[in-house]
């Protein structure tokens, strides 16, 4: 049985239908990336990232993100304390430091509060009154996200979306799943077991750098990340709904997230499939749609497959 198998037994136990998603999940911690996920309320994307920590054996912070979310709330303060008959300021850590961070409905919360995020997932470590803590290894950010147009949303700031290694827009279930769902839910719930422990999981992040990947499969990410940008594209959907296209650290992340595709399923080497599979989930959230596209309610997902299909 591979590790995504394991992994998907154990999160089925809750959650039906998210087999692509908890495959990309699993990918994205073996690249040490974050993931942002996207869809109305009632998805399960709370319990997705739940879970999944559960399986992994890491620790887990949750925040619920709110308008009157405070950076220190996130982050950690300085607090007065006595200690050895001296008053000094001790830094007390906030719920950032922990291995999985789940961001629960980020876009609730102002641009201000958002940006508490951003050394944290790119340096891992977090800065306060001159002094640099580091998170624990391995870290990651899990982020819900309401659609936009939802009211009391506030859109997450393209420097931060950047650093989200994917995006995945959860899709309602289908028929049959929802049943299972309901079914579980409803009745008693399995306890999960860990399958993986947070040494497998930097283990292999050491282990993707090896995977083999042929020249012609590295010109073809930088392609499809080239085919998004207007100014060079010959795709018309992008010429049409895209204001700025991915930049170039699109390109290394769809390189890395097929290699770690190729351990996910205990492959030998990456394949084009796995190139044309990670812009799904690379691109979308890296695409800056112009006012066009939003009204007439063009998804970037869906440029991205178009880009996707014609680039050979």
């Amino acid at each position: 049985m591979s590790i995504y198998d394991k992994v998907l037994k154990e999160v089925e136990k809750t959650i039906v239908g998210y087999k692509k998603y908890v495959r990309v999940i699993l990918a994205n911690w073996f690249v040490n990336g974050h993931v942002l996920l996207i869809g109305v309320p009632g998805l399960a994307k709370t319990r997705l990232a739940e879970t999944m920590a559960k399986v992994t054996n890491m620790s887990l912070s949750r925040i619920q993100f709110t308008p009157d979310l405070m950076p220190t709330d996130i982050t950690g303060t300085e607090i007065l304390q006595e200690v050895d008959g001296k008053r000094k300021f001790v830094f007390v850590k906030g719920p950032v430091f922990s291995n999985v961070v789940l961001a629960d409905e980020i876009n609730r919360t102002p641009p201000k509060t958002q940006a508490a995020l951003l050394e944290a997932m790119q340096e891992r470590q977090v800065t306060y009154a001159g002094k640099t803590y580091h998170l624990p290894k391995p870290f990651f950010v899990i982020a819900t996200q309401n659609p936009i147009e939802q009211e009391g949303t506030y859109p997450l700031p393209e420097a931060e979306l950047d650093r989200f290694y994917t995006s995945i827009w959860l899709e309602y279930p289908e028929f049959e799943d929802e049943i299972a769902i309901v079914k579980k839910v409803t009745g008693s719930i399995e306890d999960i077991n860990p399958v993986l422990t947070k040494d497998d999981i930097l283990f292999y992040q050491k282990e993707v750098q090896k995977v083999p990947i042929s020249d012609v499969l590295i010109e073809l990410a930088v392609k499809i990340v080239q085919a998004t940008r207007p100014e060079k594209s010959e795709i018309y959907e992008v010429s049409r709904y895209v204001e700025w296209g991915a930049g170039p650290r699109a390109a290394e992340h769809l390189v890395n997230l097929a290699k770690a595709f190729v351990l996910v399923d205990e492959r030998g080497a990456v394949e084009e499939k796995d190139i044309r599979e990670a812009a799904r989930w690379v691109l979308p959230h890296r695409l800056v749609l112009n006012f066009e596209a939003q009204a007439e309610r063009v998804r970037a997902i869906d440029i991205v497959d178009s880009v996707v299909e014609k680039i050979g």
